[in-house]
């Protein structure tokens, strides 16, 4: 009867929409820091902490009332135990062991092993309480059981949770942390020994202030730490000799702590500026996301970014490199990784106006696209085409437009470098209005009889636009020409407009001619 029971619970709380969305705020808030209102619940809580300790501060020599008392001990103790158990709660989901534990059985053909799962269910949640921002959390609420005012303090260690400033440092000395306990190995075993050799030596010189073994530990710490009090001091020459290897050890200690912390702060500082990077990322509203760093990318950045929000993503180290000293917000992130993406925390839907595959390898484009099809089915892809036989590929992947550099396309795609609306119109063009589109219409020995200049054509007539001109006899593409322009046999015109208008402009060239 248990075991049913158990199992069914954790189907049915697993799938209740309402359980999942209170869990998922509950996570946010607390975890989450790009959350819009966590930074208001780690300010609360700071000032929380900040009003407990000053009371603790006034206490010591001032009476009082019972209102602050209440308030310290009961109130905010409450509030810290509630944090407590909501972050017990979201730490593991309980409900998916019991369901794993059941269909792996069930697999197996045995009966449910209730045991077995509130076994792993006890031990992953007694990692989270032994854990050290658990116990921390546990010392903080002790007031509210006992009167016990040094207990309160740890309610500061409680900033290391809301401090993003506090938590880097902490990181960038758990990354040097073999080299801090060689370190602090070495600080002790200095201190031991000169406490020893101090105590020795002063002890039973009645006009030594060292008397007991505890003060020559007191002296040597106090001394070793370069702070020199002067309250004790070694009167013999034997324990002055020792004083001054201690100073020296000292220094040597100082120096190399030093060093350890800037050394940290330097192999972490491009970490702690992507950090930084992602969290504003996550706070944009609508950017454009361009995979890959090659002169290509870096022309059409240069247009998009002065009305837009650029984003690269560049695996190489080198391009990355470069792109940030041209200027871009640049992640040093594989764009065919998955991994790439859950980093950036975004939501591609409504962040993201279009992607823009622009990569040296169709492989590359391919596999960008691939990954973000994934996820994602309705984003906006487009993608330069190297190598016509890969075409299929990356309309396979879900590309919706492609480029290719060697037909006309391509080429407009270089004329399109310099013109800050080009992909502008590109994104709206594909976009879910379905009544736009763009063609090329080709000049023709029909078209030459009665147009020879662009002003001659009256296309605004039709309410479509002339983006451009291919000049065949030139190669080049002209964007945006002028009405006295020449038309010449072979030219390609470049239309964006209404389908049903362009389908009649086209009319009226060929039409006009027979005219």
């Amino acid at each position: 009867m248990f075991k049913p029971l158990l199992v069914n619970s954790a189907y049915y709380i697993n799938t209740s929409k309402k359980y999942a969305k209170i869990k998922h705020f509950f996570y946010n808030l607390l975890e989450n820091s790009n959350y819009k209102y966590k930074r208001v619940f780690d300010l609360f809580m700071i000032v929380l902490i900040f009003s407990s300790v000053v009371i603790l501060i006034r206490e010591v020599k001032s009476p009082i009332n019972d209102g602050l008392l209440f308030f310290n001990n009961y109130v905010i103790s409450i509030i810290f135990f509630i944090e407590y158990m909501l972050r017990f709660w979201i730490s593991s989901s309980i409900t998916e062991v019991i369901i794993k534990q059941s269909e792996h059985d069930l697999m197996l053909g045995d009966e449910f092993k209730a045991a077995k799962a509130l076994k792993k269910i006890a031990l992953i949640k007694l990692k989270y309480v032994f854990s050290v921002k658990a116990i921390i959390d546990l010392l903080a609420i002790i007031p509210f059981f006992h009167q016990l005012k040094l207990f309160i303090l740890f309610r500061v260690f409680k900033l290391f949770r809301y401090a993003k400033s506090i938590q880097t440092f902490a990181s960038i000395i758990a990354t040097k942390k073999f080299e801090f306990f060689t370190l602090f190995t070495f600080a002790s075993i200095v201190i031991f020994v000169s406490s020893v050799l101090v105590y020795v030596m002063e002890a039973n010189n009645p006009a030594s202030a060292v008397n007991t073994f505890f003060e020559a530990i007191y002296w040597s710490i106090v001394t070793i730490s370069t702070v020199g009090y002067g309250d004790i001091t070694p009167i013999t020459q034997e324990g002055r000799i020792v004083s001054m290897f201690v100073i020296i050890a000292g220094i040597a200690v100082f120096s190399f702590t030093t060093s350890l912390i800037v050394t940290g702060f330097t192999e972490k500082l491009d970490e702690i500026k992507d950090k930084k990077l992602l969290d504003d990322i996550a706070n944009m509203k609508k950017f454009y996301l361009i995979c890959g760093y090659e002169d290509i990318s870096k022309e059409i950045s240069k247009k998009l970014i002065q009305s837009n929000k650029v984003i690269i993503l560049e695996e190489n180290h080198e391009k990355a490199s470069q792109a940030k000293k041209d200027g871009f917000f640049v992640l040093n992130y594989d764009p065919g990784s998955i991994e790439s993406y859950q980093k950036l925390k975004i939501n591609i839907q409504e962040q993201v106006k279009a992607i823009l595959c622009l990569s040296h390898s169709d492989v590359e484009n391919v596999y960008t696209a691939l990954t973000i099809r994934s996820f994602n089915k309705d984003v906006f892809i487009l993608s330069i085409l190297k190598n016509k036989i890969n075409k299929n590929k990356l309309l396979f992947a879900g590309v919706n437009e492609l480029f290719y550099e060697k037909e006309l396309i391509g080429m407009i795609a270089k004329g399109f470098i310099g013109q800050p609306v080009a992909f502008e119109l590109i994104h709206a063009l594909r976009s879910s209005y379905n009544g736009v589109d763009m063609q090329e219409i080709v000049v023709s020995e029909r078209i030459l009889d009665s147009f020879t200049i662009v002003g001659n054509l009256k296309y605004k007539k039709y309410k479509i636009l002339l983006l451009g001109i291919y000049k065949k006899s030139q190669k080049e593409f002209c964007f945006n020409p002028p009405d006295t322009t020449t038309l010449e046999l072979g030219d390609y015109l470049l239309i964006i407009g209404n389908i049903q208008f362009i389908k009649e402009f086209s009319n009226f060239l060929h039409k006009k001619s027979d005219v």
